[in-house]
């Protein structure tokens, strides 16, 4: 008993198991409604992105794993995607393959599985930049509330609690943040590079590029670039060696996640991103978001740039006492802040045209994660700074401006007073927001008047702590933009509902697709097998998505080209022949499914052809409404067969349909040309009786193949280049990584 109670007591005096603890606890408090078994009690994450883009394509990752495969192609959104390369799918995530496992031993794919990700990986952040930050403070005091302070103001600011937990591929890519700046840190902490750091600081980069939100990723990539040469500048390392060093960063995170990066960029360069111009690309915050820095929620339902106000203080005071690292990540601040603005600021005007990788992203207010990445940060700093500081008359005179501060938002707060008392309706919004910013300013002008003197009591250090969680809880805890009061049970059933079960039923032996506008929506086909071809991926080939979308709603064109058999339509009837088989309700009304009287057959003999020299001219074509596409087929080469002067009575059959492999028995009296309603893309490869056949474009973005006279076995097998010399590079490095680090643990 005497060795357990010293023991125990040695745990208590052990202040950075203490900070763990509390994290633990902390993060327990801020998911209880996620995690509490009383079903009256539960919140979930809400619908959206998050069920019908992350929880859908995870469904279909699980089931396919569940066989023992790995998943490369998804045929059941966006007419066919190839699904290792879309960046949200995140197939070789290290926390989503530890995520599959763990469904499979419970029995099932479920929408709880994926918000457990999440909320592991806010643990995770703050975890993380404790690491960071008592690393970098290591010397000083009070090392360990500097770390807890910028642990808890990253993991429960504005930034992470908003969208990026429904937006599941943000958060991710940004929680491994601070283990690269630790990889970093420890990389410069000599006069010369030390690669075991260096290792570290690329494998977490390369993580963030794994977890599927590039933009994100790539804002870590120059953060941490730029951390790496300033830490350099201060080692006084040979600009030589940290040019090496640079490199070796950018080839360890790149092999890291070369399994699905390599893919990735093949995929981006055949998709509508590619082409958008500036003015897609240029949205960002409103000027009138820099309230929310005070006043979170004033103008807009999430708050991503809100850090605290008492945060605010610590920040102040590590720019005033100049703090080791301060300048740096304030300028980091700065730029992600100007960045953030998008074209509402010079600034995105002077980089779109010289930064590379600028012109491939949209949405430019997901800058906010490096501005709240580094406010933490800063936070950590100008604690250390507060306690070092001997000045007394400094000390006062800081705490006589922050007391100047905290009068401002009073004032704002009886203006909002005053507005309200004349008019209620208008005003009742912003006076609640600006009356809790008052109090949460009056309450740290008291904890700071007194206790921030004296910061190495306990005491200081538990009421500061006690302040932030507060504050930041008070404003992101239970946030009616991202949690719904309802369990995670009632938000998304996994079992097909009556009306996608009706398709499901057909049990013909031919594939088919459908088109699920309405009534099956996002990226559902995925989650409940039923080829659409429609989805929400961000990411749309160029070809298909011109046709799919050229009439948004109705689309006989698109329904004939992708052999839909199924649409789901509010409206009872159609501009195709067609039938009602089903009605029901979505988000939006009444949903009539109808079945078209004539559908295409996915895989279909054509004896005419007319080549065009562009898309565009194709699509010109086929809107002629004297064109038949189903009896003359439009190529974008001259076939080399010669095709006969009248049709012929041919037959093509689809006798196995994988998601990476088609075989279809084919048979023709004359040369025809078989046309699939399969997208046309790279590391699709055909074989005709063994042997390899050419895969030709057709109708803009579909695909095409020349058949000879005869009986035929078509096979068709999707096998990317670009992966397996990813999946090489990939499989190089993390054994790299793996000997290092037992090298290293040997070595210790």
């Amino acid at each position: 008993a005497h060795r357990r109670m010293t023991r125990f007591h040695s745990i208590l005096g052990n202040k950075d198991i203490l900070a763990v603890i509390v994290l633990l606890l902390l993060w327990l408090l801020f998911f209880w409604r996620l995690f509490t078994p009383i079903s009256q009690d539960q919140a979930s994450l809400a619908t959206g992105d998050f069920s019908g883009q992350f929880v859908a394509f995870a469904g279909y990752q699980h089931a396919r794993m569940s066989q023992g495969e790995i998943p490369l192609w998804n045929p059941y959104n966006n007419s066919g995607l190839p699904f290792i390369a879309d960046p949200q799918a995140a197939v070789y995530y290290p926390p989503r393959w530890l995520t599959m496992g763990l469904s499979r031993l419970a029995g099932e794919w479920s929408y709880n599985a994926l918000q457990l990700e999440m909320t592991f990986h806010v643990l995770l952040y703050t975890l993380l930049m404790y690491s960071f930050m008592r690393r970098l403070t290591l010397a000083r005091k009070p090392s360990h509330l500097a770390s807890l302070a910028a642990a808890l103001t990253v993991g429960y600011g504005g930034y992470a609690t908003g969208y990026p937990p429904l937006q599941l591929a943000v958060l991710e890519a940004a929680t491994w943040f601070p283990l690269a700046a630790l990889g970093v840190l420890e990389a410069t902490r000599r006069r010369k590079i030390v690669w075991r750091g260096l290792a570290l600081a690329g494998f977490g980069l390369g993580l963030s590029w794994l977890a599927g939100h590039p933009q994100t990723s790539w804002f870590m990539t120059y953060v941490l670039a730029a951390y790496l040469l300033y830490r350099g500048w201060a080692q006084r390392i040979d600009w030589r060696t940290l040019a090496v060093g640079l490199v070796g960063l950018a080839v360890i995170a790149l092999g890291v996640t070369a399994v699905t990066f390599l893919p990735g960029v093949e995929y981006l360069l055949q998709t509508s991103r590619a082409s958008l111009g500036f003015a897609a690309k240029g949205n960002g915050f409103p000027f009138r978001d820099m309230a929310q820095f005070i006043w979170p929620g004033s103008v807009s339902l999430w708050s991503p740039l809100y850090v605290g106000i008492a945060a605010l203080f610590f920040i102040g005071i590590a720019l005033w006492r100049q703090a080791a690292e301060s300048r740096f990540w304030l300028g980091a601040a700065l730029i992600g802040l100007l960045h953030s603005l998008g074209a509402h600021s010079a600034f995105y005007y002077l980089t779109y045209n010289f930064i590379p990788g600028l012109r491939f992203f949209r949405g430019q207010e997901r800058a906010a994660f490096v501005v709240a990445n580094s406010a933490a940060i800063l936070v950590g700093l100008g604690i250390i700074a507060a306690a070092a500081w001997s000045n007394q008359a400094h000390r006062e005179q800081a705490l006589r401006w922050w007391r100047r501060f905290t009068m401002l938002i009073m004032l704002a707060a009886l203006v909002a007073f005053v507005g309200w008392m004349g008019d209620a309706e208008r005003w009742q919004a912003f006076l609640e927001i600006a009356v809790r910013s008052a109090a949460l300013a009056l309450a740290s002008c008291l904890v700071l008047a007194g206790p921030i003197q004296g910061p190495r009591r306990m005491s200081t250090a538990i009421l500061l702590a006690l302040l932030i969680v507060f504050d930041l809880f008070s404003v992101t805890m239970d946030h009616p933009g991202t949690y719904e009061s309802r369990p995670y049970g009632q938000q998304l059933s996994m079992e097909p509902p009556p009306l996608v079960d009706a398709v499901l039923q057909d049990r013909q032996d031919q594939p088919f697709r459908v088109d699920g506008f309405r009534g099956l929506r996002d990226n559902f086909g995925s989650l409940y097998g039923v080829m659409d071809m429609r989805g929400i991926s961000p990411l749309f080939l160029t070809g298909p998505q011109r046709v799919i979308y050229r009439h948004y709603v109705s689309n006989p064109l698109a329904w004939e080209l992708y052999a839909v058999k199924y649409v789901y339509s509010g409206a009872e009837r159609l501009s195709a022949p067609a039938r009602v088989i089903a009605t029901g309700h979505d988000r939006d009304g009444d949903v009539y499914l109808h079945r078209l009287d004539d559908p295409r057959p996915f895989a279909h003999l054509v004896y005419q052809a007319a080549v065009v020299d562009s898309d565009e001219f194709a699509l010109a074509l086929m809107d002629d409404p004297r064109f038949d596409e189903r009896s003359v087929i439009v190529l974008h080469q001259k076939p080399k067969l010669e095709l006969p002067a009248r049709p012929a009575a041919g037959s093509a059959k689809v006798t196995a349909f994988e998601p990476e492999a088609i075989h279809i028995d084919i048979n023709t009296p004359t040369a025809a040309i078989l046309s699939l309603s399969q997208p046309h893309y790279p590391g699709w490869q055909a074989s005709l009786n063994g042997g390899p056949v050419d895969i030709i474009r057709a109708y803009g973005g579909l695909s095409a193949i020349e058949i000879p006279p005869g009986q035929h076995r078509l096979r068709l097998q999707f096998a990317p280049m670009s992966y397996t010399i990813g999946g090489l590079c990939s499989l190089i490095v993390w054994l790299g990584l793996g000997l290092t680090a037992l090298m290293t643990v040997l070595r210790r």
